[in-house]
């Protein structure tokens, strides 16, 4: 008996997944559940996920400082360098800007040594790197966070050239609870922090939803929307030059749909 060969037999394959365009590495909170899924949504065919996670004990400041000096930031970094990715990214956007720009920089630079020939950005320099694609000057700000993680937040869109005119904020500090927060919510949330004079609008926070409800606002609103989720995933493809997205995630992926 032979055995069945040649292209109509392997007909029924189905897609698996597979990197052939690409392969990107995220460092995510172990509690959260947003990034990685939302990044599955806007993936094309053919772009991979890879994910090591982080214990974040409490979305405060302290909570941050606790898993940003533990050794196992540099362990989560080995971990998903030592697969054969092509970008890492920190998916964090309050830890990596509640220290300041140079603090931001100095991480990426650390993840590169960690995994060396790997590129690597983080959630708050994907974004800067988002809004300067959009060409934004004054923003206003959306986050679900507490008042001084909010407050560090204005300080670094203000320190990089992005004055804010106007914001809010939820006041969450359990991660989980940030991710609980209903697409309906986060609408009307961003809609109430917007400024007539803002050229674009940030959503902070990488367990809030945002992803789903961009291109809706941007109707709305009429100007850029840039959530940290978002534009993490699109400074992924933007460094190592892949066309990887799928429609519909807003008009910074104008360049970047596959």
């Amino acid at each position: 008996m032979s055995l069945p060969t040649g292209a109509a037999a392997r007909s029924g394959f189905q897609y698996d997944g597979y990197g052939t365009l690409g392969r990107l590495g995220l460092i995510y909170i172990a509690s959260s559940i947003v990034m990685d899924a939302e990044w599955a949504a806007m993936a094309a065919p053919g772009l991979s996920i890879h994910t090591t996670r982080l214990r974040l004990p409490k979305v405060t400041l302290e909570g941050i400082d606790a898993m940003m000096t533990a050794p196992e930031l540099e362990q989560s970094a080995r971990l998903v360098g030592s697969a054969p990715i092509d970008v890492m990214c920190f998916g964090g956007t309050s830890a990596s800007f509640v220290y300041g720009t140079d603090y931001d920089k100095a991480l990426i630079t650390r993840m590169e040594n960690w995994s060396p020939g790997v590129k690597a950005t983080t959630a708050s320099t994907a974004s800067l790197a988002a809004l300067a694609k959009v060409n934004a000057g004054p923003v206003a700000l959306a986050t679900p966070y507490v008042d001084a993680i909010h407050q560090r937040a204005i300080n670094f869109l203000e320190s990089n050239g992005h004055k804010v005119l106007n914001s809010g904020n939820l006041g969450i500090d359990e991660d989980w609870a940030l991710a609980q927060v209903p697409l309906e919510q986060v609408f009307d949330h961003v809609v109430a922090c917007d400024h007539p004079e803002a050229t674009a609008i940030f959503i902070s926070c990488t367990n809030f939803r945002s992803s789903g409800v961009i291109e809706a606002l941007e109707r709305a609103l009429g100007k850029p929307v840039i959530s940290a989720v978002q534009a993490s995933f699109w400074h992924c493809l933007e460094v190592t030059d892949i066309k990887g997205a799928r429609p519909g995630y807003g008009q910074l992926f104008h360049d970047r749909l596959a």
